[in-house]
């Protein structure tokens, strides 16, 4: 399989940057993570984390490093992170190339 790099919006970076500032320590790095459940199957995980693994994939932005776990890359290659504030609150969403159905909230998908 091909890898694909994500993208990142600037509201994306900007609260990244804004979160590692935000816990004093600059080692700190975004994981996102793909996990069983959700309403479409697979959902979405996201944390700070200062441990990288050897399997890791790594990718860097604007100073911001992002690790991605070899089971999660296949189905996030090629994805673009967004930051959204709404009303109904805040969070980091994925627009994905490679789900084929997602539930309305956004935060799960099925391939």
């Amino acid at each position: 399989m091909k890898i694909t790099p994500l993208n990142f919006t600037n509201a994306a970076l900007n609260k990244i940057k804004y979160l590692i500032k935000n816990e004093k320590n600059e080692l700190l790095k975004l994981r996102i993570y793909i996990s069983g459940g959700g309403c479409s199957g697979f959902q979405y995980g996201f944390k700070l984390d200062d441990k990288i693994h050897k399997e890791d994939i790594i990718f860097k932005k604007n100073g911001i490093t992002l690790i991605i776990d070899p089971i999660s890359i296949q189905y996030l290659s090629g994805s673009s992170i967004d930051y959204k504030e709404t009303l109904e609150g805040s969070r980091f969403t994925v627009m994905n190339p490679n789900a084929k159905t997602t539930c309305s909230c956004g935060s799960s998908f099925s391939i």
